[in-house]
């Protein structure tokens, strides 16, 4: 989609760029230029220069520059297309689109938004003025809520009446039910989505108002405390964040968003002063959302109970960490108080619950340390093991490290032994040790299960295996000797080295809890998963069909119909993979 060129030129034309640099900080006149502090990079001299006659800014510091159109895309975090038609909304101009069907779906979702403005006014003038709205009044400010803070945050009122918004706003029906401010009733007439409900209008990061959460008054005897807008064209949960639009300069300054539960939160949070906090609305944490904050800050503070989806939740921020390059920190709050209650009680104490943020391990970590006895080898050995199954859950092995030597010293074991613990991290069941001298206990990976099973029920596992479904170096010789040994554990110990023959000797005393059948396929699956994933230049229509023939027996190894024959047939592929 194009703007056209010659509305672009006009807009140049008409907006001024020190008045709009001067809407974000304050300029001043140093001869023939305005000089303020830049808003693109801490600094206490101004080096941020702005020259009217060539309508260019330019920052001295480091090295920002460009024309108004540059401008608002880095402040606002827009694309140039979103520039453009954020200061022509500005100063009220007109633009042709250039597509024509693009143009449609753009102007289409101009009206939309339109629409939610409006409604967003019609809302926040019934809660200002209306008397019906007085107990709504009532209770925000009993939640620490200002007549200011309802007017800063455009909260508003829906009446406890059928069709108010829907008669009120005079926009056509089609258009209200397109944003879920109404739907058709069983007698065919317009009905409001919201009733009786204090609301609170949710922004895109550009400021565009796209949805609602209504929460009803204390005593109602609605069931559902918060309704919330569902998807419209408009308005993507998993892309939108509460608040974005208030915080994202803060969020920019500060390199760090502080990430809510709910509405009330957002704002206890501004309330304090801390105006950096946004809210997910109605759903989880969502990559959509992290690749959203990475444009504006590389830290990222929860500020909710991040423990409760437990290690799914891990995995999910650990790979985020990666990917975009951004730290998850969590805040500590006092138990049954969240950061709306806080903003009253305690804002001091808020603020320092951010600051105080921990590292995702490390708070899930403390979770399972806390409070637990360590008064006997047994409790020792017990919390080592719960400790360093979520240290484990951890992809950098360095991090990984670094975790087991706290731990080792909260529990008193020997740091080498933990870290040994850490180097095996897996994904897999635990496979308990007996306790060592230092009575620490081992949780090991899936290939140490599988031999540990091939020494204890040999004529269950055995047929199943090849070598190449190990990866560790070590593993592969111990499974070698007892393969080569048929199962007889002592024959397997004389002919192994030294590192296969202590993975043998650990494995012939493990008390391994699993099923053979289930722990061969679980192995098969990994290791054809492993190969297809290596498999990154296509040779021949041949490899491409073995590859989408492998990918089909990979899903019927979860039936027991099937998982005998797909099985086998998996095994000869990869062996003729490590032949070729």
């Amino acid at each position: 989609m194009a703007i056209a060129e010659d509305d672009i030129e006009r807009l140049r034309d008409t907006v001024s760029l020190v008045d709009v640099v001067q809407g974000y900080l304050p300029l001043r006149r140093v001869g023939r230029n305005f000089v303020g502090l830049c808003p693109f990079h801490a600094e206490k001299s101004g080096s941020f220069n702005v020259r009217e006659e060539t309508k260019r800014y330019r920052c001295f510091g480091c090295g920002a520059s460009g024309d108004v159109f540059k401008f608002i895309q880095e402040i606002e975090h827009l694309d140039f297309v979103g520039s453009i038609e954020h200061l022509a909304n500005k100063v009220g101009m007109q633009l042709t689109y250039t597509s024509g069907g693009q143009n449609k779906d753009r102007q289409r979702r101009k009206k939309l938004v339109e629409v939610m403005n409006q409604a967003v006014e019609w809302y926040h003038e019934r809660l200002l003025s209306a008397p019906d709205a007085r107990p709504a009044r009532d209770y925000l400010r009993q939640r620490g809520i200002s007549g200011e803070i309802a007017r800063q945050f455009k909260l508003g009122w829906a009446p406890d009446e059928w069709d108010a918004l829907a008669v009120g706003l005079g926009v056509p029906t089609d258009q209200l039910q397109d944003v879920g401010l109404a739907f058709i009733n069983k007698r065919g007439r317009p009905q409001d989505s919201f009733r009786a409900r204090v609301m609170f209008p949710i922004f895109t990061d550009a400021g565009e108002a796209v949805a609602f959460g209504g929460r009803v008054l204390p005593g109602s005897t609605d069931p559902a405390k918060y309704k919330n807008s569902s998807e419209t064209i408009i308005y993507s949960k998993s892309k939108t964040l509460y608040g974005l639009n208030w915080a994202k300069q803060n969020v920019v300054a500060a390199d760090e968003v502080v990430v809510c539960e709910g509405y009330t939160d957002v704002i206890g949070f501004h309330r304090a002063g801390l105006t950096r906090a946004v809210a997910t609305c109605g759903t989880a944490l969502t990559e959509d959302h992290v690749r959203m904050l990475k444009r504006f800050a590389s830290k990222v503070v929860l500020a909710f109970d991040a423990d409760q989806a437990g290690q799914g939740a891990a995995e999910r921020f650990y790979e985020w960490e990666k990917k975009y390059k951004v730290s998850v920190s969590v805040a500590k709050f006092p138990s049954g108080k969240d950061p709306g209650d806080l903003a009253s009680s305690d804002p001091e104490g808020l603020v320092e619950a951010i600051k105080d943020a921990k590292p995702f391990l490390g708070f899930r970590l403390d979770r399972v340390l806390a409070g637990k006895r360590v008064d006997s080898p047994e409790s020792r050995s017990r919390l080592a093991e719960q400790a360093m199954s979520v240290v484990n859950e951890h992809p950098d092995l360095n991090v990984r490290k670094l975790y087991a030597g706290e731990v080792a010293s909260h529990v008193g074991i020997p740091a080498a032994d933990l870290v040994k613990v850490a180097e095996r991290r897996n994904r897999q069941p635990a496979v308990e040790m007996p306790l060592t001298n230092q009575g620490t206990l081992y949780r090991e990976n899936a290939e140490f299960i599988t031999i540990a099973l091939m020494i204890h029920q040999w004529n269950e596992i055995a047929p199943w295996m090849v070598e190449a479904l190990f990866t560790d170096e070590v593993n592969r010789r111990a499974f070698a000797a007892i393969g080569s040994a048929n199962g007889d554990l002592n024959e397997a110990l004389e002919s192994a080295d030294p590192e296969a023959r202590e993975v043998l000797e650990r494995a012939a005393v493990a008390d391994v809890d699993a099923e053979p059948m289930r722990e061969a396929m679980n192995l098969i699956a990994a290791a054809v998963r492993r190969e297809l994933s290596q498999r990154t230049t296509i040779r021949d229509e041949e490899q491409i069909r073995e590859d989408r023939e492998a990918r089909l027996l990979l899903e019927q190894l979860d039936n027991p119909l099937t998982a005998d024959a797909a099985a086998g047939e998996l095994l000869g592929w990869l062996n003729s993979r490590a032949v070729q």
